[in-house]
């Protein structure tokens, strides 16, 4: 569970531009497709993170967002975000826990998600969050998701040891189409996505994490996870990504 995570990951996880991969271009190109919204809808951030997309969603929209993550240091940085960029009239941070989002039914026109359905699973999480949405409500999400069917046996075995829900393209929509969605659209995050406001900034900090905590064995054990998975993805991102999924209810 991501809560029983080691402390010294939180310390290479502070201060991110964002918690996983994405960017700006990409948010505003999956909210784009969505149409008929009123005019200040009504969205829930699950997952927000440090909220380099929520505050995109906010100029976007120009709703009102609330912005859900467990971890309360993400929600302090959002904050300071959030004051910077005088949105405070918009976005609410909120502590709360996907697994038992106490929001009433019909309560969003939509529902976003970045790199973060993965916590609650995605097909659990289409299910359970689409109680929340109002009439013609939209669930976005991004999900790690196979890009081809030929991988090589040493991605094939990291990724699913690391992620072992991971699906093809296809598996996905299939789920989508169960849980009671019609799929608009789905793209794949763009492999600079990845670099630039996520590997990249964990690059610049594991360098000095490694000079300062040599000595500590949990603290090695944490950088030398992230420099395999770095590398992995270095090697193998034609094979996997994060995929955006549009969806509205039926």
């Amino acid at each position: 569970m991501i809560d029983n995570l080691p402390k010294f990951f939180w310390k290479i996880h502070s201060g991110l531009p964002r918690e996983g991969p994405g960017d700006n271009e990409s948010t505003r190109k999956a909210y784009e497709m969505l149409k008929n919204l009123p005019e200040k809808p009504r969205i829930l951030d699950v997952g927000c993170g440090p909220g380099m997309q929520t505050i995109e969603l906010a100029k976007l929209s120009r709703g009102q967002i609330v912005a859900l993550d467990f971890h309360k240091p993400f929600l302090e940085q959002l904050k300071e975000t959030i004051q910077e960029e005088e949105l405070t009239d918009i976005i609410k941070p909120v502590k709360g826990d996907m697994f038992n989002i106490e929001y009433s039914d019909g309560s969003f026109n939509v529902v976003w998600s970045e790199g973060a359905i993965y916590i609650i699973g995605f097909e659990k999480g289409l299910q359970e969050w689409r109680r929340l949405l109002a009439s013609k409500g939209y669930v976005v999400v991004s999900e790690l998701t196979w890009l081809r069917h030929d991988m090589p046996e040493e991605v094939n075995e990291y990724i699913t040891h690391e992620y072992p829900a991971i699906k093809t393209l296809e598996e996905n929509i299939e789920v989508v189409q169960k849980s009671g969605y019609r799929l608009l659209d789905s793209f794949v995050l763009p492999v600079k996505s990845w670099w630039d406001n996520y590997y990249g900034p964990i690059e610049a900090k594991l360098s000095s994490l490694k000079a300062r905590y040599s000595d500590y064995e949990e603290a090695m054990q944490v950088i030398t996870m992230h420099e395999i998975e770095i590398e992995m993805f270095r090697k193998y991102s034609d094979y996997y990504g994060y995929v955006f999924y549009v969806m509205q209810i039926e």
